[in-house]
């Protein structure tokens, strides 16, 4: 995974974390909290949960204003991940994270061939993310 395929995903004006969660102990929590501690435009889905630190969430990515122009970073399981992305490919998203444990080689391949930006290969925005934060200027 190159450094402009980062840079690429930050470049989308908003982003959303599927699998966002109140629970500080998953990961859930902690990428949907790094994306604001780095300021960036950030919307939780996540059917099951109202808010997570104190931000209001979606049920689903057709919710989502700007599909568009969302990059989405996933961490749930493969199933819900390969579910989750058929909407993403409805609605345009143009590039999605898979965070270590949520694809498998199929998310993958249906993201590349639905013209996504992918990144995958056990990156982690918790580590990997801040290439594609300073590209933005927010470092």
């Amino acid at each position: 995974m190159s450094q402009t395929t980062i840079k690429s995903f930050f470049k989308s004006p908003y982003f959303a974390v599927v699998g966002a969660t109140p629970d500080p102990n998953k990961y859930g929590h902690k990428v949907f909290a790094w994306y604001l501690s780095h300021s960036l435009p950030v919307t939780g889905i996540n059917p099951r949960t109202p808010t997570v630190l104190t931000h209001e969430t979606l049920a689903s990515l057709k919710d989502l204003e700007n599909p568009k122009g969302t990059s989405v970073s996933f961490i749930t399981p493969p199933q819900v991940t390969r579910t989750t992305l058929e909407v993403a490919a409805e609605i345009g998203i143009p590039a999605v994270w898979f965070q270590p444990g949520a694809y498998d080689e199929e998310c993958v391949g249906f993201a590349k061939e639905n013209g996504m930006v992918v990144i995958a290969g056990g990156k982690c925005v918790l580590v990997d993310g801040g290439v594609g934060v300073e590209a933005r200027g927010k470092l």
